[in-house]
């Protein structure tokens, strides 16, 4: 079984090819839970791939709530993805530091949010473009201002709102990204909530049994439909992705592209609202 959009991925020999194509911008999309004290955007000054630009998905996203980085509105992703040289017509390469690509994902998911098609994630990070041995440099660009029009689509995301009637309808299937512990309400959740468990009939696949942690990779197409098939969705319906915070569920949504499934919204508040909801139901 092949990827259906191989497309979305390119590998770092793909990049190293291409790196120099002035259509193509790199994004370094790293973020660290609260809980591990790293700063991303320090570590992308000392080092990433040249000529790669930053985006902090906790400074550009919607501060009119308290939830972590929720989307921001799309007057302020296009102005913001313009300030980092990026237009319409650029074909844009994701990557962060963690092996796992999660973080990566979730911008590659929010470029698609706001129309843009031209976005693929670099299979492997940062990690396998330093273990094969390619250039990396130090410091903060400042590359050109591009204009980059955003429209976003509505239908690519969900909310609270959504969530708590498809409890009811079960219109839509609802894939929980996080461990078997913190789906379960064993475990505890990195940033804190007064609710543990899951969202009542929602299906458990942790984002990474999706990667080869040997390899550091994505696994191919027949094991992501395997696994998927295994923790009980139907990849013919509608599906929803939830986690802690909306960035490893975007990985589901990520996956699910690779082999087919190109609807797969993201509840973009996750556990972090919904464990804090006063109104939500939680199983465990």
């Amino acid at each position: 079984m092949d990827y259906t959009n191989p497309h979305a991925l390119v590998d770092t020999a793909w990049l190293a090819e291409n790196l120099d194509d002035p259509e193509v911008r790199t994004i370094d999309a790293t973020s660290f839970l609260p809980t591990v004290p790293r700063d991303a955007g320090a570590e992308f000054g000392q080092c990433h791939i040249p000529g790669a630009v930053f985006y902090d998905i906790d400074a550009i996203a919607d501060h009119s709530t308290d939830l972590p980085h929720m989307l921001p509105d799309a007057a302020t992703f296009g102005r913001e993805i313009g300030r980092l040289g990026i237009g319409n017509a650029t074909h844009v390469v994701v990557y962060d530091l963690h092996g796992g690509c999660a973080a990566a994902a979730r911008l590659w998911w929010m470029f698609r949010v706001f129309g843009h098609q031209w976005v693929a994630l670099l299979n492997g990070g940062l990690p396998k473009w330093q273990r094969e041995g390619h250039l990396t440099e130090t410091g903060t660009p400042s590359p050109e201002t591009k204009r980059f029009d955003a429209t976003m689509n509505s239908a690519m995301v969900r909310n609270a709102d959504d969530l708590l009637a498809n409890v009811a309808s079960r219109a839509e299937q609802v894939i929980d990204a996080r461990s078997t512990g913190r789906f379960a309400g064993a475990d505890a959740e990195p940033r804190p909530t007064k609710k543990a468990g899951h969202i009542p009939g929602s299906l458990n696949q942790p984002f990474n049994d999706l990667m080869n942690p040997e390899a550091g990779v994505i696994r191919p197409a027949d094991e992501i439909a395997a696994a998927f098939d295994r923790a009980g969705v139907d990849r013919t319906q509608p599906m929803v992705t939830t986690c802690g915070s909306g960035i490893t569920a975007a990985f589901l949504s990520f996956s699910l592209y690779l082999i087919g499934v190109e609807n797969a919204a993201v509840y973009d508040g996750s556990w972090a609202e919904w464990g804090n909801h006063a109104d939500t139901p939680v199983d465990t």
